[in-house]
């Protein structure tokens, strides 16, 4: 009797260790998913730390700099400056420019579109044709006409027509037809929808910019484009002579209550990081207002002098 329930009892042995390396293989299981989760939860929390932190850091440099624009007042507020300051474990840069110093592609002449896009390497032919294509965006027709600007984009096969209003944003000028794209890239850090008027800041403006507008000193004509006649074939050349005519020009300075601001974030950790915003100044109640916020930049390689605050 004793040999028959040894021998009995063997098999329910063995389904017990059966069920139990089972038992153990899921709790195994289950211990390697959870890691896994927290793992992931870890990491998401990181990057939603970081991001915050990152904004508050932009946050920071807005304020710092509507404060220093305000504190300076309407006549003597500077068209661009820069400073750093250190938060935390990080160290941010700051620079911030008029929007004056851009063109506007709502109010610019056409002449000054032209020769923005012919300096950039169109033909003067091309330019002016660009030029014609980015007024018919912006201008409404008359209610009387129908006007051949729709007809050029249903020519052109694309589903959509001109705005017939103002630009809301620089990418649109990718919709204008005809607008070859890299020529449109090339146009991009050197126009915008914020300077609010037609007139330009030649003393903050880059070369590109400077090189466009029409020279209104007496030493140097311009040209149908509007721009100066160099005596040199030299573009660099053409660029730098138009550049010093413009600055002794007697053009009053264009004033813009939008400044774009650029961040640019070092952390401890190594990690580097900039963002873009544009403001327009406003009140003692509203300081400022944002018009614009663009994260994951590519920093700046030309940055200026840092001054400390």
């Amino acid at each position: 009797m004793t040999r028959d329930r040894a021998s009995a009892s063997s098999p329910e042995r063995g389904f017990i260790l059966v069920a139990v390396i089972w038992i153990l293989a899921a709790l195994s299981a289950l211990a390697a998913i959870f890691a896994v989760y927290l793992s992931a939860s870890a990491q998401a929390l990181a990057l939603n730390d970081t991001a915050l932190q990152t904004e508050a850091l932009v946050s920071a440099s807005l304020e710092l700099t509507a404060y220093q624009l305000t504190l300076a007042g309407d006549k003597d507020r500077p068209s661009r400056g820069s400073f750093h300051f250190r938060m935390d474990d990080a160290d941010v840069l700051v620079t911030f420019t008029s929007e004056a110093a851009r063109i506007d592609l709502n109010f610019a002449p056409k002449e000054v579109l032209a020769a923005l896009f012919a300096g950039l390497g169109a033909s003067k032919a091309a330019a002016k044709e660009d030029a014609d294509r980015i007024v018919g965006w912006r201008t409404r027709a008359a209610p009387d006409s129908a006007g051949d600007e729709p007809s050029l984009y249903a020519a052109a096969g694309l589903n959509y027509g001109p705005r017939q209003s103002l630009f809301t944003h620089v990418n649109e000028l990718a919709l204008v037809v005809g607008l070859p794209p890299a020529l449109v890239d090339r146009a991009l850090p050197f126009v915008t929808v914020f300077n609010g008027s037609a007139g330009v800041d030649a003393t903050i403006a880059a070369p590109e910019v400077v090189a466009a507008l029409p020279v209104t000193g007496q030493d140097k004509p311009a040209d149908a484009l509007g721009q100066p006649s160099a005596p040199s074939s030299d573009p660099l050349a053409a660029m730098n002579s138009s550049s010093s005519a413009a600055a002794k020009s007697d053009v009053p300075t264009v004033k813009s209550p939008c400044y774009r601001i650029e961040a640019t974030i070092h952390f401890s950790s190594g990690r580097r990081t900039a963002s873009e915003v544009v403001v327009v100044l406003g009140d003692k109640v509203e300081p400022y207002r944002v018009l614009s916020w663009q994260d994951d930049m590519e920093p700046r390689r030309d940055a200026p002098r840092r001054r400390g605050i």
